[in-house]
């Protein structure tokens, strides 16, 4: 995929989750959307 690229708006919805009524993505997923590594998004979001 280009780095401009368009995502499917069914491949963000596979990747959503419903936990206790609440939506979430996990790190991981987002690491694959992003095209970063697990840790670099962890790490970006406690700094």
């Amino acid at each position: 995929m280009a780095e401009n690229a368009i995502i499917k708006k069914e491949e963000i919805q596979s990747r959503i989750y419903t936990i206790r009524n609440v939506q979430v993505m996990l790190d991981r997923d987002l690491s694959i959307l992003y095209k970063v590594e697990t840790g670099a998004l962890n790490q970006a979001k406690q700094g």
